[in-house]
């Protein structure tokens, strides 16, 4: 009981919010800073994460809470976004513009969130102005609990890849070029763990590129997180030589099923049991290259890593594994896709089996067809759509708007089909029923591949198809095994069918994950209110450090800028000695980590 009550007092000093004293902190402290790399061989700016590009890996496990704290050390302002984490009750975390005023540059900020129930792999990212196309991205795992059972052997090693298209440009240059009404083009290559190609062919590969090296021993059998972090091209990942067995997207477990390659769309995660069963007679390929465009014209967009094994012979030479025989074939890509199914008799964070959640036994209280279409010009500027509306972010937060009753910030009155007539901007907002449950049809016109992401849930796809979506589409929905995830793709005239339980209180940010495409408006925010909640039971209170902009202005207390190398550094100091109060608690309590 005295170590309980040392953890209470000093996390309530500290502002911290409570949680069971079963459930260990982790804590982070991260200077957000430009670095300069040349991973494609041109010297650039990059965002590194306490002077490392990517960023570190957040290992947790379920039910941990997770405090980093934020310097933003850019001169810009900053938010984070846990890709996957559903926040459950806590969207003020959740680190959209939707519900969070961005990190003034020089300033620290601290997130504080659980990973409530959940398992899997995730990643977070920089999200606001086209940041992610400079990095200031990282892993999130998410481990089960030792008395939940996991459905294969703990393998040998974890290791997590990051895959993603990048542009020579500086994110400031591409987002002026979007400003300016331009395409972003071609990419000129593409990372993998923030490094360029290893050298598999001299006149497409420059001397003296960095490349990844994945060093593994024979006989061993690893799990392999994988993530598209990129800007906007779909990437198919193979390792040469190598089966790859499927295991868990984005949070749910999935039914076991051996691929050579699978296409990773963008935002999306996956990862996999591979075993390193091969002679070794020199290294192997790790390949992620361009998928549905035209192989011709886009062979520089290709990554390439390597495998080495401890007892290799000889370095990685000679062609590529072959991608899937037609680069644009997307049939084959969409048969791939609905492959990925749920595995119904495994638990999760809890060990009821994920099964046991019937979606298809659920009614639809609320649909809605989301349109999205090439670029439009609206008031003489281009900007993307959803339904004809294209989003433009108010300067206070829709959340934060609600929590003080400030009036005209947003519209609930998001069109459930598309609208007639001509594209507009607006601020408007679906309204959604809680605990109801949503069917949301993304429907994409446009003539290249999006993928769309819902914060705040996991949701079921339950089907996808070429051509317009039809109310007779229901009747091909998977009705059993749809696998629960929160980042869809949706090809080129076609279409895809999710369905969500909305038992998550907040405002959620829905948005293309194509970083062009979310610049330029193509995202919209479900409000879901729980009317009966007067004392912070199904959502929790705004936190004590929020921060205060646009019409809220006023409330928020300034905050000494603290650049790294800056003259002023007691908030990090202050912070620091926070962090030691907090350590000698949990150390008592025996619920503590301290990450660098």
């Amino acid at each position: 009981m005295q170590r309980l009550l040392a953890l209470v007092a000093v996390a309530a000093l500290l502002g911290l919010r409570p949680a069971l004293a079963t459930d260990p902190y982790a804590f982070f402290d991260w200077d957000v800073s430009y670095v300069t790399a040349a991973p494609l061989g041109v010297k650039q700016q990059v965002i590194g994460i306490n002077g490392k590009f990517p960023g570190p890996v957040v290992n947790v496990s379920t039910n941990w809470n997770v405090v980093v704290n934020v310097l933003n050390d850019l001169d810009e302002p900053l938010l984070i976004t846990w890709n996957g984490i559903q926040h459950r009750k806590n969207c003020w975390q959740d680190g959209v513009l939707g519900t969070n005023c961005p990190i003034p540059s020089g300033w620290n900020w601290t997130y504080e969130f659980q990973v409530k129930d959940q398992i899997g792999s995730f990643f977070y990212f920089p999200s606001t102005g086209l940041q992610r196309a400079a990095g200031g991205f990282g892993g999130i795992v998410v481990n089960n609990r030792d008395v939940i059972a996991v459905p294969f052997d703990r393998p040998d090693g974890d290791i997590t890849i990051f895959i993603g298209d990048w542009y020579n440009k500086n994110h400031t240059d591409l987002r002026k070029m979007l400003d300016k009404g331009k395409d972003l083009g071609m990419p000129d290559g593409v990372l993998i763990n923030g490094k360029g190609p290893y050298r598999y062919n001299d006149s497409l590969v420059p001397a003296g590129i960095e490349y990844e090296t994945f060093n593994v021993h024979p006989g061993r059998t690893y799990r392999i997180r994988v993530h598209n972090v990129g800007t906007s091209t779909s990437l198919n990942f193979r390792i040469q030589g190598h089966n790859m067995v499927l295991v868990e997207t984005e949070g749910s477990y999935t039914s076991q099923q051996n691929y050579t390659n699978l296409d990773v769309h963008v935002g999306q995660s996956y990862s996999f049991l591979v075993t390193m069963d091969q002679n070794a007679s020199s290294d192997y390929y790790v390949v992620a290259s361009a998928r549905q465009v035209n192989e011709s014209l886009w062979r520089r967009v290709t990554g390439v890593a390597v495998l080495r094994y401890s007892n290799s012979r000889g370095a990685a030479s000679g062609p590529l594994p072959d991608p899937p025989q037609d680069q644009n074939d997307r049939t084959f890509s969409m048969n791939q896709a609905r492959s990925v199914r749920w595995n119904l008799s495994a638990g999760a964070a809890r060990p009821n089996p994920q099964g046991s959640f019937r979606y298809s036994s659920i009614n639809v209280t609320q649909a809605y067809l989301l349109r999205s279409t090439a670029p439009v010009s609206i008031d003489g500027r281009r900007r993307a759509t959803l339904n004809g509306l294209s989003y433009a972010p108010p300067e206070t937060p829709l959340r934060l708007a609600d929590a003080y009753g400030v009036k005209g910030v947003y519209t609930l009155d998001f069109p459930e089909r598309p609208l007639k007539g001509a594209p507009r901007i607006a601020r408007s907002v679906i309204n959604g029923t809680y605990r109801g449950f949503m069917e949301l049809i993304f429907q994409n016109n446009d003539t290249r591949m999006q993928s769309y992401h819902m914060d705040g849930y996991a949701f079921f796809v339950v089907g996808m198809d070429y051509g317009e979506w039809t109310e007779d589409s229901r009747g091909t929905y998977n009705k059993g095994d749809g696998v629960a995830r929160s980042t869809i793709q949706v090809y080129p005239g076609a279409w895809a069918a999710v369905l969500v339980s909305l038992d998550n209180v907040g405002v959620w940010n829905v948005r293309s994950e194509n970083l062009d495409s979310w610049y330029l408006g193509q995202e919209v925010y479900v409000r879901v209110v729980n009317p009966e909640d007067t004392g912070n039971k199904t959502e929790m209170a705004i936190p004590d450090n929020a921060l205060y902009c646009g019409q809220l202005h006023k409330y928020q207390k300034e905050q000494t800028p603290h650049h790294k190398m800056g003259v002023s550094a007691a908030a990090p100091r202050s912070l620091s000695l926070a962090r030691r109060l907090v350590a000698a608690a949990l150390l008592l309590a025996g619920s503590f980590v301290l990450a660098p």
